[in-house]
């Protein structure tokens, strides 16, 4: 997978344009390199940290994966539609994909070490996945740059909000709310509340209700919470 880097003045400013990239990228940026620490902060010669990080690792392909299909078939197909081409961030998807079964495969192999490889299997897990994130984050970054001028060029705020919408509606309420988990803390105070206040305005109550409860009180610190619901509270 190679990228060409773009430059800090490159970086194209939002300019109130809609932002279909930001807010999931946020999350996937913050759970990706928490995960990182995390592998690395491992004792893979204790069966419970090495359970437990290895269920983070497959929570966190699993979003990745779905990630994935969502651009493909939500974003680069309306792109596409348009004449626009996606071939590079294609053939970066089809690299995540590749890595994907490879870090299965190594999460499997320290599953299956013997004791003493264990500690080995898995610095070759913290390793692989090091570099996975280092290209997802440069692939992020060229979506964020690249691809929404693209997007910005063909397509209205409304229609982009439309394409979010449709990806949102794809999900099943346990991937909406696994997204919600890794987004809101990764999030702004500014971007939480608006984001939160439109849900609170389209969603049935039981559904706001059940994101604040399961998904946003967990993953927010109490000073971060009263301060979305506050900002909640004088929107509303």
């Amino acid at each position: 997978m190679t990228h060409t880097p773009t430059s800090i003045t490159a970086i194209p400013d939002l300019n109130g344009r809609f932002d279909l990239y930001g807010a999931v990228h946020k999350g996937l940026r913050k759970a990706g390199c928490e995960l990182l620490v995390r592998l690395g902060s491992t004792d893979f010669d204790q069966s419970e940290d090495t359970e437990e990080v290895l269920a983070l690792l497959r929570t966190y392909l699993t979003l990745a994966a779905s990630h994935v299909c969502h651009e493909d078939e939500h974003i680069h197909a309306a792109l596409a539609a348009r004449g626009a081409s996606t071939d590079t961030v294609d053939h970066q998807h089809d690299d995540h994909r590749e890595a994907f079964g490879q870090l299965e495969a190594l999460a499997r192999a320290v599953e299956t070490a013997w004791p003493m490889h264990r500690r080995a299997t898995g610095r070759k897990l913290y390793l692989a996945f090091a570099a996975y994130l280092a290209e997802d984050l440069a692939h992020m970054h060229e979506e964020e740059t690249v691809t929404a001028r693209a997007l910005w060029n063909r397509f209205t705020d409304d229609e982009l909000s439309a394409i979010e919408m449709r990806i949102v509606s794809s999900l099943s309420p346990e991937t909406n709310m696994a997204f919600m988990r890794i987004m809101i803390p990764a999030m702004n105070p500014l971007e939480r509340a608006d984001m939160l206040g439109a849900m609170q305005k389209l969603a049935p109550p039981e559904i706001f209700d059940a994101v604040i409860e399961f998904a946003v009180r967990p993953a927010l610190d109490t000073k971060a919470f009263g301060d979305l619901a506050g900002r909640l509270k004088r929107a509303a």
